[in-house]
This record gives C-alpha cells, structure tokens and sequence, in this order.
C-alpha cells in the first residue's frame, strides 16, 4: 500500500525534497540506519511519477549498500556519489518527463583525429590557451592557501573565482571539454562562498587544489599531443566532478527547497539542510559581509589585473635563450675588439672614448638580457607551500610555513632544476626534522613546528635557507650508521661539519621507520648531485633540540661566471671566483709533506693538502718548487685544499660554453670560455679537481 506522503507527490520537487530529507537523516543517524526503507520509498515515488531512471539508480544505490564492503566511511561516500547522480538526474523538469539525456564520447580513433584536426587549425591559438591557463593557475595554490587561513579574504576569492571562470570561457571555446566541466563545477562552488551561502573550510580547499592539479594535467597532456606525441585520451574527471556536487549540495539544496516551499508540505517531517554529508568537513553559512568592502573587493583585483596584463609581454623560453647566446657573442666580440694589440697601441682618444662606450653599453645589454630571465623564488616557495600543508596533515603534525625574500630573483634554468631538491629538503624536515605535537610538549616547545624558508643575495651569490625548529640533527646517530655503511672507519674523529656532510652519502638514512614521504635514504645524495651541478653547494647548521638550518648557496646565472685566470705554462685556466678563499705565494717554512709524499701547506693554521694543477692535466710547469708559484686556496664540498698555479693572469666575467658531447664527462673541467685576447680557457670543477688527485 502507497502511503498517504508517497501518494501526495505529484512533481519532480517533491523527490528532490525527498533526496534533501536523506541528507539531513544523514548528519544524525548512521549510514546503515536510513537506508532499507527510505530508499524503498523513494524508489515507490519515483516509478509513481514515472522516472523509473530515478527508480534504478535509487535501488543500484541500495543494492551496492546493501553488499557490504568497506568500512563506514566509505560506505557514506558511496552513497553520496549515489545521492549527488541522483539530484543531477532529477534537475530535468517534471514537464519533460524524461531522464536526463546521455552524451556519448566518441571513440578513441575520432577523438584523436578531430584533437589532431583542431591543434592543426589552430596551434598558436592553442599555444595561448596554455600559457594564458598555466598563468592563471600558478597562484591558486598560493591563493587558495590564503583562504584557508582567512576564509573572509573576498578580494582573493574573487581572484580565484575569475580565474577558474576565463579557464572555462577559454576551454569552451577550443572544445577542451573536460577542462570546461571542471572549471564550470569549481566556479559554481566559489560562486556559493562569494554570495555567503557557505564558507571556504579546509574540504573546500581540498577540492579546488585536487581540480587545480585535474586542469594543469589535462594542460600538460594536450601539450604533449600539441607536440606531435600520440593522443592518450582526456583523463577521466566523473569522480571529481561528482565529489564538488556532493559539496555544494547543502547550499544548492537549499536554495531549491525555498523555491519548492509549498510541494514541499507533502513530506510529513520537516528538512534542515545545514551541514555536508560527505566524510570531510562541511562549508557552513556565515554571517554576511558590508556590501562596500565587496563592491571594492571586485573592482580593485581586476583593474590590477588588466593593468598587470597590458604591461607585460608573453615570449617563448626559447627566444630568450637565443637571445641570450646572441648576447653572449656580442660580449666576446667587444672583448676582443678591447683587448686587440692594435688597438692597444693607439692614440686615438676618439677612439678609445668609442670603445669605452662599447663596453658600458655592451655590459649594459648584457645586464637587461640577464634580467630577462630571472625569476623570483616565490614561485618555489609557493609550491613548498602546497607541500608543506598536506604532509603535515598526512603525517599528523601541526607544522607553520614561514617565508621571506620572496622576491629574491635566481635564473629561470636554476629556479627549475632547484624545484625537486628543494621539495624533497622540506619532506625531509616534515618527516625527520620536526617532531610531532606530543615530543614538543614533552620537550617544552610549542605543540606547532615551525619551517622556515629565506632567499636573500650574499657575495654575489643566492642563498636559499631551509630551516625548522625541530629536533637537530644527531650526531652519534649519524657516525654509527656511517661506520656501520663502511662510509668512515669506527671511532674516527670528525668535525661537526664533516658529519654533516655525510647525510648526503647515497643510501644513507637514520630513519628508524620508513615512511611512504620520505626515510630510505634516497635522495639527498641526488639532492648534492643536483645542486652542484648548478655549480652550487649546501652548508648545514645544526643543534640537538633545537633545530637543523640547509643553506644552499647558487649563482645567480648559469650563462656568466666570474673567475680568477690563472696560468700554468702557456694555458690558462678560469678558476669560479665563488670558489675561492685567499691566494698567497708560500714561504718554504709554510710547506711540509706528509709520509713523503702528499704536499701541505700551512694556512692560517691548518694543515692543507696542494693539488698541483700541472700534473692534473699533465701539461708542463714553471713552477716546480710550490714556493715558485701561486697558491689558490679552494674551498668545495665544505672541504679547504690548495690549488697550485704558476701565475693570476687576472679576474674576468666570462660567458660559459659547452665542452660539447665528446668532452662533457671530462672529470675536473666545468666548461670552456673565449678569453679576451681570443684564446680558449678551460673552467675547471673544483670537486672533480680535488676527487681525482685524492685518487
């Protein structure tokens, strides 16, 4: 028998109001409670009104419930995926009476053929499209962060909004339909925070920043098909799609129970919609905003914006890397035009004035060109930012990022390849570093850890700091586990420094449980490898109990080095100045040897190894009595030794050069450069210098 409720229903509200009562059944009784007969019900009224689609998606709920499996959690998922289809299926009107109707996908074949067809038409169109969507997205995660922190920030919810708006206009339109669904779902549910029917909560965030993620995949896939590569197919979006209904269901829910007020009276209890049924935490209502501040919250952003947009041009990487090169010869040129013995000898004032503008406007060009390309290292703070957030959550520590120098600006090429070894440093304080809430307050500290994060000029050089207040570094720890690895030999004495530096032998980890962040030791040994490639190196402080400071010190540019030329017989050879501690010619009382045969030399009082250049590379020397020669004094690797050379010949800016295929795994030489009197000078590496003569 059809009870009077099912039999008074009449339209499509009415099992929408239905749907509504379920997820107010939900937020206080169990999942398991609400099921067998409500769902029963539901299925009733809606055969009634003919919606028999409705009718089997409700039992398919009920069944897949029914089942069993998974725990309870879970289980109040499925059945909001279920409820979320359910509304969707229900927002065609009672009038069409029919489902909903169902898009098919074309095949793999026809998809590739009209994607191929479309990037044929227009690729610089959909070349922009990427650049333009790929700016819009690199500051949500920054931004969304931000929201989380103060969910009243309209300016910056404004911010977000529109740009996951011009993502789907742009998307639209080049038929990047996956891209426009997401972007349509996420712009629906900020639109629900921008008109205060809910409140950005830390789900909220969850969702944007995993749709993010979806559109910045979706962007690299189609670049990837845009370079010729075969198509893969769009990457599924439902589950996405579907999890950001189910979270803006209590506000739409309730904004279509107003309109269905009085079909509404055929359900015998009354509906509150207040909170999210999902398993995370809900967006709740808040209080409404002074209307002025959002007039100006929505103005203000957007004349930044395009006042931001018409002062900037867009340029290919690639151009500036030829411009760069182009450059580059330009000042090799104006160095030998500058050092030519002709023009050494001349009187010409006129002419020497002429060149001596070269040169300032030459150095000048060089100076724009550089800048050109230099990014500031908030782009990397803002990702670690990202990270820092859900690690934290993940491994159940309250954690605060903190930042500065944001605007500090490095090379584009070291800001990209610093990105993973900096990424996996913060992993490591997470994880290692910081202690969870409980050691803190056992310890006397805060339950909240702090990372610190700082970018700053230092000796013409960029230094970034990564930095935590958690437990130090532990030094017995650390000599067992090297002696165990056969890395040092037991009961050697070492410096703080020097076990420091052992972190960074590969395979080495203290970690007592592996986790899925970080703990089997890999990867700080890559992190090393990394940064000296980038002709940078990592200093380490730290304090038991207090904290453990990372400071990696990188050049500013990979394009121009600053060297000292030294000579040894007729060659000549750029020593990197940052490499560099003092040079002196040694007095015979300041030479020993040890066991006849490894040369020292006293500095400063301490003993340093010599490393005769001459005999690295084999080549003939003036100075075979060091005290004949020059004594560079190298510091590489937090290591000291003396570098010997006949001679400085002086200090040069140098644009760098590549030793090309045949020559690049050369042990010792960095690159080459074109010195100014025309000739070739080697750039050695000073690590591969000291390795091969420890050898």
């Amino acid at each position: 028998m059809v009870s009077e409720e099912r039999a008074s229903a009449t339209s499509a509200p009415v099992l929408l109001a239905y749907v509504d009562r379920l997820i107010t059944d939900l937020l206080v009784k169990e999942v398991d409670a609400i099921l067998p007969e409500q769902m029963k019900t539901l299925a009733e009224m809606a055969e009634e009104q003919q919606r028999s689609d409705v009718a089997r998606m409700v039992l398919g709920i009920a069944d897949r419930m029914a089942a069993g499996g998974g725990d309870a959690d879970e289980r109040q998922r499925w059945l909001c995926e279920g409820i979320a289809d359910l509304r969707e299926a229900l927002s065609v009107s009672s009038e069409e009476g029919a489902p909903p109707p169902v898009i098919e996908e074309a095949s793999p074949e026809t998809a590739s053929s009209a994607r191929q067809l479309a990037f044929a038409q227009d690729r610089e169109l959909i070349g922009d499209f990427l650049v333009e969507a790929r700016e819009h997205l690199s500051l949500i995660e920054s931004q969304m962060l931000e929201l989380e922190r103060d969910a009243g920030s309209l300016e910056v919810l404004h911010s977000v909004f529109r740009t996951f708006h011009t993502i789907k206009g742009l998307a639209g339109f080049l038929e990047f339909y996956r891209i426009q669904e997401v972007a349509h779902e996420v712009e629906t549910l900020l639109d629900l925070a921008r008109n205060e029917k809910m409140r950005i909560s830390s789900s909220v965030v969850d969702i944007v920043l995993e749709c993010a993620d979806y559109l910045n995949e979706e962007l690299n896939r189609i670049e990837r098909e845009l370079a010729g590569a075969a198509a893969t197919g769009t990457i599924d979006n439902r589950s996405l799609v579907k999890r950001i209904k189910v979270l803006a269901m209590p506000a739409a829910a309730a904004e279509e129970m107003e309109v269905a007020e009085e079909t509404r009276d055929a359900i015998a209890a009354p509906i509150v919609v207040a909170a999210l049924i999902s398993p995370v935490n809900s967006p709740q209502p808040v209080a409404p905003a002074p209307a002025p501040v959002a007039e100006k919250a929505q103005t203000k952003p957007a004349e930044a914006a395009k006042a931001a947009d018409m002062s900037s041009v867009r340029v290919e990487t690639a151009k500036l890397d030829h411009l760069l090169d182009m450059v580059g010869e330009m000042v090799i040129a104006q160095s030998l035009i500058r050092h030519n013995p002709v023009l050494a000898e001349t009187e010409d004032a006129r002419l020497l004035a002429d060149i001596a503008q070269l040169t300032r406007n030459t150095a000048e060009v060089q100076r724009i060109t550089m800048a050109m390309r230099m990014v500031p290292v908030s782009q990397l703070f803002q990702r670690t930012a990202r990270l820092v957030r859900d690690l934290s959550r993940k491994v159940g520590k309250e954690i605060v990022l903190e930042t500065s120098g944001e605007e500090t600006e490095l090379d584009k090429t070291i800001a990209e390849e610093l990105t993973d070894p900096l990424l996996h440093m913060v992993r490591n304080s997470v994880d290692h570093g910081v202690e969870n809430p409980e050691e803190r307050i056992a310890a006397g500290k805060s339950r909240e850890a702090r990372i610190f994060l700082r970018a700053y000029h230092q000796a013409g050089q960029v230094v970034i700091e990564i930095a935590d207040d958690g437990r130090g570094l532990n030094r017995e720890k650390i000599l067992a586990k090297a002696a165990q690895n056969g890395v040092i030999e037991a009961g050697a004495q070492l410096t703080d420094s020097e076990i420091h530096q052992l972190i960074f032998e590969p395979g080495f980890s203290t970690a007592e449980k592996i986790t899925d962040v970080s703990g089997r030791g890999v990867g700080m040994d890559v992190v090393r490898r990394n940064v000296e490639k980038l002709r940078g190196r990592i200093d380490i402080q730290s304090e038991p109990g207090k904290g453990t400071t990372f400071h990696l010190r990188l050049p500013l540019t990979l394009a121009i080095i600053e060297g000292l030329v030294v000579m040894v017989g007729t060659s000549r050879y750029v020593v990197p100045i940052f490499s560099v501690r003092e040079m002196f010619r040694p007095t015979p009382d300041l030479l020993s040897t040890v066991q006849g045969r490894h040369e020292m030399a006293l500095v400063r009082g301490s003993l340093l190894p010599i490393v005769r250049l001459h005999r690295r590379f084999n080549i003939p020397s003036k100075a075979v009595d060091p005290s004949e020669g020059l004594l560079v004094v190298i510091e590489s690797n937090d290591r000291q030794f003396c570098l010997l050379v006949d001679d400085l010949a002086g200090k040069q800016e140098v644009v760098i050069k590549s030793l090309g295929e045949t020559f690049k795994d050369i042990s010792g030489l960095a690159g080459c450069a074109i010195l100014g009197d025309g000739r070739v000078g080697l750039i050695l590496d000073m690590e591969g210098i000291y390795q091969e003569a420890a050898a």
